[in-house]
């Protein structure tokens, strides 16, 4: 038995619905690599347990997995925003959210993040500034294209609370994080940026897990 193996077979068992996404995701959709999988999504679910949040916002969920992990630890009432770039996958997601209770919670959005965000959560000043609506979400979750990670950080820093998490997958890239043979590789680039970002930034406190590809937790401390 490999670590991995143990520690899937130690961690508490995804339910059927979330096996069946897993399952069909590997038959039918390429690159099936990118879906969380069994022990992180029972990490992201158990972190949104432990936050409690009222609103959730992600960025990339692939399949729909990811989403279907983290609307578990909603509040009461809560409520989970996913965006996904890739419109291929639209009617995949539909279908697998729709799967679960929990798919009545989550609201899918298609297109770019950036453009969305800024379309839809923020407005503009009289002076043609953008401004941010402050404080929407409790948790955001991010897995989108990997050379955006510095981008997506400073749009959703206003859209997140004093107090508030981020959590950052790939952030350790297959290793490719810290390998010279990966200097000019734009998407290990752009998260060598990000984690550098973050470790400079004093409004943020934050820890890499080595949890699958890398999951950064980041609070928002100002």
């Amino acid at each position: 038995m490999t670590l991995e193996e143990y520690i899937s077979n130690h961690t508490s068992p995804e339910n059927e619905v979330l096996e069946s996404i897993t399952r069909d995701t590997h038959v039918h959709i390429l690159n099936p690599h990118m879906l969380s999988g069994h022990v992180q999504g029972r990490a992201l679910s158990m972190i949104s347990y432990m936050i409690r949040p009222k609103r959730i916002l992600e960025l990339g969920t692939f399949t729909g997995y990811s989403a279907l992990c983290l609307a578990e630890g909603l509040a009461k009432g809560g409520k989970l925003i996913t965006i996904e770039h890739n419109d291929e996958l639209e009617d995949t997601i539909r279908h697998n959210l729709a799967r679960s209770p929990l798919g009545e919670r989550i609201e899918l959005m298609i297109g770019d993040a950036i453009n969305i965000l800024n379309s839809q959560f923020s407005i503009l000043s009289p002076s043609g500034a953008r401004l941010f609506l402050n404080s929407q979400f409790d948790l955001v979750f991010i897995d989108a294209d990997k050379r955006e990670y510095c981008a997506y950080i400073d749009a959703v820093y206003p859209l997140v609370p004093v107090g508030g998490f981020i959590l950052a997958d790939n952030t350790l890239w297959d290793g490719h994080i810290v390998e010279p043979a990966y200097d000019k590789d734009k998407q290990t680039l752009g998260l060598r940026a990000f984690n550098d970002k973050i470790k400079e930034d004093d409004r943020f406190e934050q820890v890499i897990l080595p949890l699958r590809d890398g999951l950064t937790i980041i609070r928002k401390i100002k």
